[in-house]
């Protein structure tokens, strides 16, 4: 029985990766510094905050200086969507290249940046950027969202513009418009709470790419399969647990990212809590595919799932819903 998975160039020994949360603070390096010990103990890849600060602020580096410290994994740099549109690429792959990052995330963020008295307003143009970042990039390019999910349609659109994964980060997880809303007057907090429950769940995402509807034997939005090891599909957002990383598998994603049981590890526990987190899932992993006879965690993927009734209904609704929309006679629907 073989857990592991290749990812940019690296065997991990599971599919789990420790996903980009903070930076750029006294606190965020000292949380970054324990996250990349815990990758490099553990062999998994290990993401880190956005390092727009550093263009305003270049003496901030060491705090992004992941790999001194995690030199056997993949470290995964982060910046934002309206960044890429904005900053000049050839900064930013300087960085790149200084960090000596395997690979470059974007984060998409709308609904955060609209609840941020200081947040970005004008999201036009970002898909264009990504496309030219992907032209150029010394490193492989990855685009996630930061909880609120991306849709089957626009994880295509993304593959197409050269995107070499996508990481669902759908809702299920934190919500970082009502994270936002802490930072505003109590008066003014009303708009953000009516978004609680806004976003796209992940596993939704996941069985809408990947599982056949009944009666076919081929998912109609699969994601090419790219480099070997299948899917180029990340699913993060509300992964909690060994059973979510197993399930995201079975679901079809490559990796399952988790954020926030790390960070919490990291402030009771450091390195250390977040190592015997992994280790529990990972026992949680091989159990699963003990129990269903799976070798690898390919077949783990390609095996048959049983969805449940209610699970499976919403699934083929969304289906439905994300279909492409043909024009009637007389239709103004200039969208299509």
């Amino acid at each position: 029985m073989d857990p592991g998975v290749e990812f940019l160039g690296h065997n991990l020994p599971y599919p789990i990766f420790i996903s980009c949360m903070t930076g750029g603070s006294e606190k965020g390096f000292l949380a970054n510094r324990e996250l990349a010990r815990a990758a490099q103990i553990t062999g998994l890849p290990v993401g880190m905050g956005s390092i727009r600060i550093l263009f305003e602020h270049p003496e901030l580096a060491p705090h992004f200086r992941l790999k001194e410290l995690a030199p056997d994994v993949p470290v995964l740099a982060n910046i934002g969507g309206v960044q890429v549109r904005e900053e000049e690429h050839a900064r930013l792959f300087e960085w790149v290249k200084r960090l000596e990052v395997d690979a470059l995330v974007v984060h998409l963020n709308p609904g955060q940046e609209l609840f941020q008295p200081e947040g970005d307003r004008d999201f036009r143009g970002i898909k264009a950027a990504i496309g030219r970042l992907c032209e150029g990039s010394p490193v492989p390019v990855i685009v996630k969202e930061t909880g609120f999910g991306i849709r089957p349609a626009a994880v295509r659109e993304l593959f197409e513009l050269g995107v070499a994964f996508v990481d669902l980060a759908g809702a299920g997880g934190t919500n970082w418009v009502t994270v936002e809303a802490y930072r505003l007057p109590e008066s003014e907090r009303g708009p953000a709470e009516e978004f609680r429950d806004w976003g796209l769940p992940t596993a939704l995402l996941l069985a809408a790419l990947n599982e056949p509807p009944p009666g076919r034997e081929v998912p109609p939005a699969a994601a090419p399969g790219g480099e070997p090891g299948g899917s180029r599909v990340l699913a993060s957002g509300g992964v909690r647990t060994g059973m979510d990383v197993a399930a995201s598998v079975a679901l079809g994603a490559r990796l399952a990212g988790l954020a926030l049981p790390f960070i919490r590890d990291v402030a009771v526990g450091g390195a250390e809590a977040v190592v015997a987190r992994v280790e529990r899932q990972k026992a949680v992993v091989r159990a699963v595919m003990v129990l269903t006879g799976s070798r690898t965690l390919a077949e783990l993927r390609s095996g048959k799932h049983w969805l449940d009734p209610d699970f499976r209904a919403e699934v083929d609704a969304f289906r439905e819903a994300e279909a492409p929309r043909v024009p009637t006679a007389g239709s103004n629907d200039s969208n299509g």
